[in-house]
């Protein structure tokens, strides 16, 4: 089964257009590295939570929208590998270049993992 790279960040709201070309300009690279799908999902229904919820995760201010993402890897040793040749590009690649295509959300907020695939239907 498939292995999964999730994200969730939060964007300030006005820099909607500004990430979605973002992740039109960097999203094929990991295409190019071996992810099978990139998708990319902006916050529409999110319910305030007691305890917790997708804006307490990444601490989100009253401008910011969240955005739901994961990238799709055919398995584990294919994301792995992607991930590292990645980090090696970000030093040569122009396409990493932040002068020239800057990132629009804090990426100290963001939260990410790799999931292991248990149920497909």
């Amino acid at each position: 089964m498939s292995y999964i790279d999730g994200f969730i960040i939060a964007v300030p709201t006005a820099n909607k257009e500004k990430y979605i070309q973002h992740a039109f300009h960097i999203n094929p690279l990991f295409k190019e590295l071996g992810a099978t799908r990139t998708m990319e999902c902006w916050s529409d229904d999110i319910s305030d939570g007691t305890l917790t919820d997708f804006r307490k995760a990444v601490k989100a201010k009253d401008d910011e929208s969240i955005v739901f993402a994961w990238f799709e890897w055919p398995d584990k040793a294919t994301r792995d590998r992607g991930v590292a040749r990645m980090h090696e590009l970000a030093q040569t690649d122009e396409r990493f270049d932040e002068s020239r295509f800057p990132v629009p959300f804090d990426g100290s907020r963001m939260i990410f993992g790799g999931f292991e695939t248990i149920v497909e239907i």
